[in-house]
C-alpha cells in the first residue's frame, strides 16, 4: 500500500504542488471621482489584506477629477505589489495618468490613451496653471516607469510637436498599435487570460474586488434624491417633535437621517470638516431663533442660509469654494435635493401635518385625546364658578393684583386697565389660578 501510495505521488506533477498565484482584479469604468478614489483604496487595502501577487485594473474611463486621480496614482505608486492595467476601451485624461502610473499597460483592439488635457465643470480647457500641473505629474509618472516623459508631456501640452508623433496645436492620443510602437503599451491582449499568461502568470487563484454590503449602502446614500430624503425626514423629525416633546420617535428619526446623511459624502471625502461644523452652526442658530430669541430675525434667518449652504457643498466636491473641476451638473443635482428636501419637509408640515396626526401610529406615541369640560373635566382651580360675582381690588391692579370676592383673597388681572386700590370689581372670566376682572362702575 505505501509502494502504491509512493508511486502515485512521484507520477504527480511538479506544478500540481505550485502555490497558486494570487491575482486581484479591480474596476475603473466610471469617472474617476472621490467615490473612485475610496474604491481604490479599498481595493488596495484588500489586495495587502488578502496578500495578492499580481494586481489587475480593468480601465474604461473618460477621465474625472484631476486631484482624485492624483491621489489614486500615489497609491499604485506606494503599492508594493505588481500592478497592471488593461485598458478596455478608454483611457482618456486622468485615465491616461493613471494608466502611465501602472507596472505594465495591455489594451484591447481598437483601445485608445491620451488626451489628457485639463477641462473645467464646464468642459471648456481650464487655465494654465492646472495645465502646468497636469503636465508635471505625466512628465514624472513617465519617468518612475521608464516611458518617455515628452510623449506623456504631449498629452496634456498642444504646443510643441514631436516629430514622426504629433503636431503642433494637437494633443496625443494613442490607438493600440500606436501606443505600442511608442512605448505607452506593453501589447495588444483580447482577455484578461492573455494579460496574464503575457506575465507568465499560468497556475493563478482569481479575486474579483468588490464593495461589500457596507460600502454599497454608503454608495446608495451619495444618490442626490435620496440625500434629499433624508433632508425631509430630517426636517420632519424636527418639527413633529416640536409638536410632541417627549414623543421620541420624530427627533430619533431626524438624527437617524442626519447620520446617514452625513457619513456616506464623509466617508468618500465630499464633505470637510468645516463643512459639517457650519451645518450644525446653522442648526444652533435656527434652534436658538425658535427656543431663546423672541420673534424671528438675524439668527434664524443666519441659520437657514448657513444650513442650506452647507447641504448643498457637502454634496459637492468643491475645494474650499473652488468649483473649476465641479460639473455644472453636480451643483443642480445638489441645489435640487437641498431645496427639494426643504420644500418637501414644508409641505409636509403644513400639508400632512394635521393628518399625520390621525393616524394610529402618532396616536400611540403622541397625547391626541382632549379632556373637555363638557364630558366633566376641568383645569379650574377654583371649585365653584366664580363669573359674574363682584368684589373690591385688595391691591392696585396694574393689570394683575389681588381682589377680595367673599371675604377671600384670589389673584387676579385685568385686560389693560389699572385699578385702584379699594374700586369695586367683577369677574369676568377664569384663567387657571387667576381671575380676569374689569372695573364695575
Amino acid at each position: 500500500m505505501r509502494r502504491f501510495l509512493l508511486v502515485m505521488l512521484l507520477t504527480i506533477p511538479a506544478a500540481a504542488f505550485a502555490q497558486k498565484t494570487k491575482v486581484m482584479v479591480m474596476e475603473i469604468k466610471t469617472e474617476i471621482d472621490t467615490r473612485t478614489n475610496r474604491y481604490v483604496e479599498l481595493a488596495l487595502r484588500h489586495a495587502e489584506t488578502t496578500k495578492a501577487d499580481f494586481v489587475v485594473i480593468e480601465m474604461d474611463t473618460y477621465g474625472g477629477v484631476m486631484t482624485d486621480a492624483k491621489e489614486i496614482v500615489d497609491m499604485i505608486m506606494d503599492f508594493k505589489k505588481p500592478i497592471v492595467v488593461y485598458i478596455n476601451s478608454d483611457a482618456a485624461s486622468a485615465g491616461a495618468l493613471i494608466s502611465i502610473a501602472c507596472d505594465s499597460i495591455y489594451m484591447s483592439p481598437g483601445a485608445s490613451i491620451g488626451a489628457a488635457t485639463v477641462v473645467g465643470g464646464d468642459g471648456e480647457k481650464a487655465p494654465d496653471k492646472y495645465q502646468s500641473y497636469m503636465r508635471g505629474i505625466m512628465r514624472s509618472t513617465a519617468e518612475t516607469n521608464h516611458r518617455d516623459p515628452r510623449i506623456a508631456e504631449g498629452m496634456v501640452d498642444e504646443s510643441f510637436e514631436i516629430p514622426g508623433i504629433k503636431k503642433e496645436g494637437q494633443v496625443i492620443t494613442f490607438s493600440t498599435s500606436e501606443a505600442i510602437k511608442n512605448g505607452f503599451c506593453e501589447g495588444q491582449v483580447n482577455t484578461l487570460d492573455e494579460v496574464l499568461s503575457a506575465n507568465n502568470i499560468k497556475n493563478y487563484e482569481l479575486d474579483r474586488f468588490e464593495l461589500d454590503a457596507a460600502d454599497k449602502i454608503i454608495a446608495f446614500f451619495i444618490n442626490p434624491f435620496i440625500s434629499g430624503i433624508l433632508i425631509l425626514i430630517i426636517i420632519g423629525g424636527i418639527y413633529f417633535e416640536l409638536q410632541t416633546p417627549g414623543a421620541t420617535f420624530p427627533i430619533l428619526a431626524a438624527g437617524i437621517a442626519l447620520v446617514l446623511y452625513l457619513i456616506p459624502y464623509y466617508l468618500n471625502g465630499l464633505a470637510d470638516n468645516w463643512e459639517i461644523i457650519a451645518l450644525f452652526i446653522g442648526l444652533v442658530l435656527i434652534a436658538a431663533e425658535v427656543f431663546v430669541i423672541p420673534g424671528f430675525g438675524v439668527a434664524g434667518i443666519s441659520g437657514i442660509i448657513l444650513t442650506v449652504c452647507s447641504l448643498i457643498l457637502i454634496m459637492v466636491n468643491n475645494n474650499a469654494f473652488d468649483f473649476e473641476f465641479v460639473p455644472p451638473a453636480s451643483i443642480l443635482y445638489a441645489v435640487a435635493a437641498a431645496f427639494g428636501g426643504l420644500l418637501g419637509g414644508i409641505c409636509l408640515l403644513f400639508i400632512g401635518g394635521s393628518k399625520i396626526a390621525d393616524t394610529k401610529f402618532f396616536k400611540r406615541i403622541a397625547l391626541v385625546e382632549v379632556h373637555e369640560s363638557k364630558k366633566g373635566y376641568t383645569s379650574s382651580f377654583f371649585k365653584e364658578n366664580m363669573i359674574g360675582k363682584t368684589g373690591i381690588a385688595h391691591t392696585v391692579l396694574r393689570p394683575s393684583g389681588k381682589v377680595m370676592i367673599d371675604g377671600q383673597l384670589y389673584d387676579a388681572f385685568t385686560r389693560s386697565e389699572f385699578i385702584e386700590k379699594g374700586q369695586n370689581i367683577e369677574v369676568v372670566g377664569e384663567d387657571t389660578t387667576s381671575l380676569r376682572v374689569r372695573l364695575l362702575v
